[in-house]
């Protein structure tokens, strides 16, 4: 039997910051001093453990979560590393969804960087609490006044130092804790086990106890109780210290702020310290709420193991050795191997064959998961992204499962023969871990295509693809996934008749056409009389119907939102078949189609840009140049924050323009909002281009 970690000592956090700032070898650090590993691996030399840093150093984001186990000071603390671009936006919002705290690592002489803002912000819409941690304290230049200043002005934190540097740069020693009043010094200690403990001396007294009156001043904004004694003189304890800054931390009312060295291994002692001593256990965190797959009624769950078992699916990913790894956090209840799980978002029950629990790249098998665990589940085939497992007779869904549409296409080739079956295999295996990603065949031309989330999303898979699964592939032209649909109505006739000798093929069918308006994007309705068609071949004419819609009838694009209503027809006693009616249907659609006023649809991108005031007069120009729509403007901290909804066709090529235009400072956020009508030019000009009669304009 495994044995319950209490649920108070157990942490799930998260470790964010912008590339460069010590994230993996801040990681590498806690594996080794929790135990986990016995030899730190260098990011520099390729030998980190967590080796999630090979695609981020090479472009300055964060693209898949996985989880990591470790202990300190008889706390389970399991280490979700997050993504933080939107390209993967259903990865970066199941991690953050997992998560219960997270650490903030800045660069002591960067300080807050552009990914920096961007990590802070999701963390903000998620509520997430965190501390920060200021580290490459021994690099020249490194200013951690600096820092703080910026936490203030460019992300809007409130700040409370609980920290002082034991000296700076290269004779970055250690730090001063203001809570217990030591210094910690690591000297020249290489491996950062040996530290010393000491009373503080006389040369830092008085900078010491100015720091920790600020420090003491800001706890009693949001504690009545120290603010009294503070008032009053009265000696405050270490403990009533700590109490007060997890509360504030708690309530996100502030972050408590720590320094280091990670690289010199110094500091990442009292950052431990720090994610036990502030950041929640899954008891501090509001009890998770989802709805019941039926009754659609809202369903609570609490971090208990006395509730029923919920569970929700984060991340997959294909392990070499076990094959499918399903990752989940657990939010209630308890399971164990053997027993039955209910996956409610497929609606299948399965038995539990293996758990594990994560170790770095190494996994321990384990009999039992409790509330607030985050482990894995081992060849579970039919798991997905997302999905919610529980009871059976206890059902309850999590979250909602839709995901945003892919809106971008581009056609994949494998650069070899041998290599089509790897690619196919590769490719199915990288849809089932990404949701936001599919596989689809170009139905003018036979090419695969690939749909993804942005240009970067489609990089990266095929990075992966050839780093993973060894197959290289070429990828054409990045082209926006269009849509066709009608804004009229119009009848249409398919008949479909052929003598060949013997016996022949007839199907003959009349439908009427017209706009679907929301919910499903396709409607099929019988409505024949008196047995004009036989009932064994009507899904034969709806499925003609769904095959010509996939051709779309202006430039060869899908059609959505089309109701169609099967009105008449006949048969031929002996010579109608299924094949026929299919034939007739695809045959009437496209006889109806073009007089039901046809229209191109183009997806719209729901667009923010934050960047200092400085710049807004570029951006703003630069967006209407785009067909943008501003729909709102507003100031966040000292940063300008512009919305606006732009048709994805003109965002190509935007990072660049945006770090040109605002010098690097500049981020911008783009996820797909909705379909809308084309412009006619600009809708003659597509249609031009995909028939050839203009070359590709970008």
């Amino acid at each position: 039997m495994t044995k319950r970690h209490p649920i108070d000592k157990v942490r799930n956090i998260g470790i964010m910051a912008h590339i460069d700032a010590g994230k993996t070898t801040t990681t590498e650090r806690i594996l080794f001093y929790t135990g986990i590993t016995y030899k730190m691996g260098e990011v520099d030399e390729g030998t980190a453990v967590m080796d999630w840093m090979a695609q981020e150093q090479e472009r300055g984001i964060t693209i898949t979560s996985a989880a990591t186990t470790c202990y300190w000071e008889d706390h389970r603390i399991n280490i979700i590393d997050t993504p933080g671009h939107v390209d993967f936006t259903a990865e970066v919002e199941r991690s953050l969804r997992v998560l219960d705290g997270a650490i903030v690592i800045l660069c002591g002489v960067g300080g807050v960087e552009p990914q920096s803002e961007t990590v802070w912000r999701q963390a903000d819409r998620y509520q997430i609490p965190r501390i920060v941690y200021i580290n490459k304290m021994d690099r020249v230049g490194a200013d951690p006044g600096k820092a703080i200043k910026q936490m203030k002005t460019r992300i809007s934190a409130n700040p409370v130092v609980i920290q002082m540097p034991l000296g700076i740069e290269e004779d970055f020693r250690g730090v001063i804790d203001l809570v217990e009043m030591k210094e910690i010094d690591w000297g020249e200690d290489l491996l950062g086990t040996k530290f010393e403990v000491r009373e503080i001396s006389d040369e830092n007294k008085r900078e010491v106890l100015k720091k920790r009156n600020e420090m003491l001043e800001k706890l009693s904004e949001t504690d009545d109780e120290l603010m009294e004694k503070y008032l009053e003189g009265d000696e405050i304890s270490a403990e009533e210290i700590k109490r007060a800054i997890r509360k504030g931390t708690l309530s996100l009312d502030f972050v408590p702020v720590i320094f280091g060295a990670s690289f010199k291994n110094k500091g990442v002692h009292p950052l431990l310290d720090a994610v036990v001593d502030y950041l929640p256990s899954p008891e501090d965190i509001p009890s998770i709420k989802g709805h019941h797959p039926r009754t659609l009624d809202v369903e609570i769950r609490k971090a208990s193991d006395e509730e029923p078992f919920s569970a929700l699916v984060f991340k997959i990913t294909n392990d070499p050795f076990v094959g499918n790894l399903s990752f989940f956090r657990v939010y209630s209840g308890k399971t164990k191997v053997g027993s039955l799980i209910y996956n409610v978002t497929k609606e299948k029950e399965e038995r539990i064959g293996r758990l594990l629990e994560m170790h770095s790249n190494k996994r321990k098998d384990v009999k039992e998961v409790f509330a607030g665990d985050i482990a894995a589940l081992g060849s579970m085939k039919s798991l997905s992204t997302g999905d919610t497992l529980c009871v059976r007779n206890h059902p309850v869904i999590l979250e909602s499962i839709k995901f945003p549409e892919p809106v971008i296409a581009v056609h994949i080739e494998p650069k070899s023969k041998i290599e089509h079956s790897k690619l196919a295999e590769a490719l199915a295996k990288l849809t089932r871990e990404d949701p936001t990603f599919q596989v689809k065949q170009d139905p003018m031309t036979g090419q695969t295509l690939v749909y993804g989330m942005g240009e970067l999303h489609l990089e990266v898979l095929m990075d992966r693809m050839k780093r993973e699964y060894g197959v290289r592939a070429s990828l054409g032209r990045p082209q926006v996934a269009y849509k066709e649909t009608i804004k009229g109505s119009a009848e249409g006739e398919g008949k479909y008749i052929k003598q060949t000798g013997g016996r022949g093929q007839y199907g003959h069918c009349k439908i009427m056409i017209e706009p679907l308006k929301g919910g499903e994007p396709f409607e099929f309705i019988d409505r024949t009389k008196g047995g004009a068609i036989p009932k064994e071949f009507i899904p034969s004419v709806k499925q003609g119907v769904k095959e010509a819609m996939e051709m779309g009838i202006l430039a060869g694009f899908p059609m959505t939102d089309v109701k169609t209503t099967l009105v008449d027809g006949s048969f031929h006693e002996v010579d109608s078949s299924s094949i026929a009616y299919k034939i007739a249907g695809s045959l009437a659609f496209k006889d109806a189609a073009p007089r039901a006023e046809p229209v191109l649809l183009e997806p719209i991108m729901n667009l923010e840009v934050i960047s200092p005031d400085e710049y807004l007069g570029d951006i703003v120009g630069d967006i209407n140049a785009r067909r943008g729509k501003i729909v709102e403007m507003e100031m966040r901290g000292s940063s300008r924050v512009i919305k606006a909804f732009v048709p994805l066709e003109e965002m190509f090529g935007y990072a660049t323009t945006l770090r040109t235009l605002t010098q690097g400072r500049g981020v911008f956020s783009m996820e797909f909002l909705q379909y809308a009508p084309t412009p006619e030019v600009i809708k003659q000009e597509i249609i031009a281009r995909i028939e050839g009669r203009i070359p590709a304009h970008r």
